[in-house]
C-alpha cells in the first residue's frame, strides 16, 4: 500500500483555498480603496431605490437594461441634480461670507462679547478660565476654517468650469457602478449570501438587517436633516442674516446627530437677538426652532424609518461621529450600519449559545 500523498490532503487544500480567498481580496480592497466613497454611495443609492426599481422592472416586462436606465435617470434627476445646485450655492455664499468676515463687515467678535456681557459673573468666569473670552481671536480661527473648507469644497463641488479629475472620475464611477447594481443586484445579493461562511438564516438576517439600516440612515437621518436644514436657512433668510444657505447647510449636517441638532446653530443667533433687546425676533426663532425645526426629528422620522429599525440615539451617536473620523463624510452612514451589524451578530452569537445542539433561530 502505497503511502499517501501529503499534497492531496483535504485540509491542506482547504488552508490553501482561504489563503487565497484571503489575500485576493485584502489586494482587491486595495485597488478600491481610491474609489471607496463612488462604491459605497452606489451601493446605498441602490439600495434605498431598490423598490422603485423592482416597480420599472416589472412594467418593462424583465427588460433588466431598461428598468436600470429608467431607476439610473430618476435619481439623477431627483438626488443628484439639486443636491448639486445646492452644493454650489452653499460654495458661493462660504466664499461671500469669509471676504465679509476678513474685510470686517460682519464682526462675529462684536455679536459674542454682547451675549458674554449678559452672562452671569460666574459663567464669565468659566469662560476665561478656558480661554475662550478672547473671541477676537476666536473668529480669526473662525475665518481660518472657514475659508480652508470653502476652498476644500471648492475643489469638489460642480461648479462653471471648475471641477477636479478625481471628482469626474469618482462621480461616473458611481453611475456607472449604479446601474449595475439595479441590472444585477439581486443575482449579486444571491451570490454573497451564497459565499458567506455562516447558516442561511443567520446570512439572510445579516443582509436584511444590512439593507434595513442603509435605508433608515439614507432615507430617514439624511432627508430630516436636509428638512432641518432647509427651515433654518428659511429662518435665517427671513431674519436677514447672510449666509443663510450657508448656516442651513450647517444645521442640516449638526442634524444628523442625535442630542446635538441644530439648536447649535439657530441656539446663540436666538440668544443674541434677546441680549440685544430684540424680543420678537429673539423668541420667534426660538419658537420656530422649538416647535418647527426641533419636532420634524419626531415628526418625520418615525414615518421614513419605522419605529423597529431604529437604534438607540446615543449608539447612533457614537457610531455616527466614529464613522466620520474614521471613514469621512461617508462615515454618516457606514458608521450607524456597522453598528447595527455588531448588535445583530453578538445577539445571534448569545441566541446560539444558549440553545446548544439546536438548530438556528428563524430570521
Amino acid at each position: 500500500m502505497s503511502p499517501p500523498n501529503p499534497l492531496k490532503d483535504t485540509e491542506l487544500e482547504s488552508k490553501a483555498l482561504l489563503f487565497l480567498v484571503g489575500m485576493a481580496s485584502v489586494l482587491f480592497a486595495l485597488v478600491l480603496k481610491p474609489l471607496f466613497g463612488a462604491v459605497c454611495w452606489s451601493v446605498f443609492i441602490a439600495i434605498v431605490f431598490w423598490p422603485l426599481h423592482v416597480r420599472f422592472l416589472r412594467g418593462s416586462r424583465n427588460r433588466r437594461n431598461m428598468a436600470a436606465a429608467a431607476s439610473l435617470t430618476v435619481v439623477l434627476l431627483i438626488v443628484i441634480l439639486p443636491l448639486a445646485a445646492v452644493a454650489s450655492s452653499i460654495t458661493q455664499e462660504t466664499s461671500v461670507l469669509v471676504a465679509k468676515m476678513r474685510s470686517g463687515e460682519i464682526q462675529f467678535s462684536d455679536y459674542f462679547q454682547r451675549i458674554v456681557q449678559a452672562l452671569p459673573a460666574w459663567a464669565r468666569g468659566v469662560l476665561d478660565h478656558f480661554g475662550i473670552a478672547d473671541l477676537g481671536l476666536l473668529q480669526q480661527k473662525l475665518i481660518e476654517v472657514m475659508g480652508n473648507s470653502s476652498r476644500a469644497v471648492t475643489t469638489r463641488v460642480v461648479g462653471i468650469g471648475q471641477v477636479t479629475l478625481n471628482f469626474i472620475v469618482s462621480f461616473f464611477t458611481m453611475l456607472y457602478v449604479l446601474y449595475f447594481l439595479f441590472r444585477d443586484g439581486d443575482r449579486l445579493a444571491q451570490s454573497i449570501a451564497r459565499a458567506i461562511p455562516l447558516h442561511p438564516q443567520h446570512t439572510r438576517r445579516l443582509l436584511t438587517q444590512f439593507a434595513t439600516v442603509v435605508r433608515a440612515t439614507v432615507k430617514g437621518n439624511i432627508l430630516v436633516a436636509l428638512v432641518q436644514g432647509a427651515l433654518g436657512s428659511l429662518a435665517f433668510w427671513f431674519l436677514g442674516l447672510p449666509g443663510a444657505v450657508v448656516w442651513g447647510a450647517v444645521m442640516a449636517l449638526l442634524s444628523l446627530l442625535p442630542a446635538v441638532g441644530a439648536i447649535l446653530v439657530w441656539g446663540p443667533v436666538a440668544v443674541y437677538y434677546v441680549v440685544s433687546g430684540d424680543l420678537v425676533r429673539g423668541i420667534g426663532l426660538a419658537v420656530w426652532g422649538t416647535l418647527v425645526i426641533g419636532l420634524v426629528d419626531n415628526v418625520l422620522r418615525p414615518i421614513l424609518v419605522g419605529k423597529d429599525t431604529r437604534m438607540p440615539d446615543y449608539l447612533v451617536l457614537v457610531a455616527t461621529l466614529g464613522g466620520l473620523v474614521v471613514f469621512g463624510l461617508n462615515g454618516f452612514v457606514i458608521g450607524p450600519v456597522i453598528a447595527a451589524i455588531f448588535l445583530v451578530s453578538w445577539e445571534m452569537l448569545a441566541t446560539v449559545r444558549q440553545q446548544p445542539g439546536a438548530p438556528p433561530p428563524p430570521a
